[in-house]
């Protein structure tokens, strides 16, 4: 493409236009001659006259009159790519499929917020909500996935995170539970029977190790892949759940009531997380300041 000028494509559409070389001129802001000399290299660039004298004026050729709205779409196109983009958004027209991968808590926890603003505000925006099996980074690379949310662990170094809010870990038993009478410590917890939540079937985390370094052990008869199954569990029977503090705020909740651990237990960082080439594209934008809103209330809300 070394012998294309791209500066040949809005003359053209200025002459198609304006049927005049002075016109087209006085629309580019060049000198008549000049736009003469460039109408005789679009003949040469061509192979066709595309304006030929009649009368005193100019009129197009056949090739000319075929080209005349492709090449208007092409100028506008070029100029649409080589230009700053405006950073504004439509979202009442906007046509968009997001993926959002996060765990099922979170999809149980917030997808309902989450949909009802989105759909209010973007009404044709579409949501799909992708499981998370794993946190293989390409799917973020490769635009498979939009956004991410979960906890932030290994990463690589481009992508970007933003923190949506903190939890931390709370018992929960149903109501009525003994375990719920009297003062709760360490003795009294590790006694209870218990469910727990592992994507990966582990038996015993942060709780156990800190239940460890007091002497005590806690009973694991249940595990479940994700915490919802563990608070149905809890609600249903006399076992105790380790559940995110944000689990109370789910409708699953209900029917069972939280309680502060009587050991110390790691914070919680929930992120969001996606691939830098998505940070100046609008609509992107737009739908994390919506998770960050449904998350944390007190954000402002997107256009606020």
């Amino acid at each position: 493409m070394d012998d294309l000028d791209l500066n040949l494509l809005p003359a053209l559409d200025a002459l198609l236009a304006e049927g005049s070389v002075t016109g087209a001129a006085r629309r580019l802001g060049l000198s008549a001659s000049a736009m003469s000399r460039t109408l005789a290299r679009l003949r040469s660039a061509t192979g066709d006259p595309l304006l030929v004298r009649a009368g005193r004026g100019l009129v197009p050729t056949p090739r000319a009159a075929e080209l005349r709205d492709q090449v208007h779409e092409l100028a506008r196109d070029v100029r649409a790519v080589l230009s700053p983009r405006i950073d504004t958004l439509d979202l009442a027209s906007l046509d968009r499929l997001f993926t959002i991968r996060a765990s099922e808590g979170f999809v149980e926890l917030f997808y309902a917020p989450l949909v009802a603003r989105v759909i209010e505000a973007a009404p044709h925006v579409r949501l799909r909500f992708a499981p998370k099996p794993e946190k293989d980074l390409f799917r973020l690379r490769d635009g498979q996935i939009d956004l991410e949310v979960g906890v932030l662990g290994a990463s690589a170094p481009e992508v970007r995170t933003r923190l949506l809010f903190r939890d931390g870990f709370i018992g929960a038993a149903r109501i009525g539970h003994p375990v719920l009478a009297g003062t709760m410590t360490p003795e009294r917890y590790a006694a209870c029977r218990h469910v727990v939540a592992s994507r990966k079937g582990a038996l015993s985390g942060p709780v156990d190790d800190a239940l460890a370094a007091l002497g005590l052990k806690r009973e694991v008869v249940v595990i479940v892949p994700g915490f919802p199954e563990a608070l149905r569990i809890a609600r249903q029977s006399e076992l105790v759940a380790l559940v995110p503090r944000s689990c109370l705020g789910d409708p699953l909740a209900q029917g069972v009531i939280g309680f502060a651990l009587p050991v110390q237990t790691p914070e919680i960082a929930i992120s969001a997380m996606w691939h830098p080439r998505m940070d100046a594209d609008p609509a992107h934008r737009w739908l994390r300041e919506i998770v960050m809103a449904v998350c944390r209330p007190e954000a402002p809300a997107p256009g606020a």
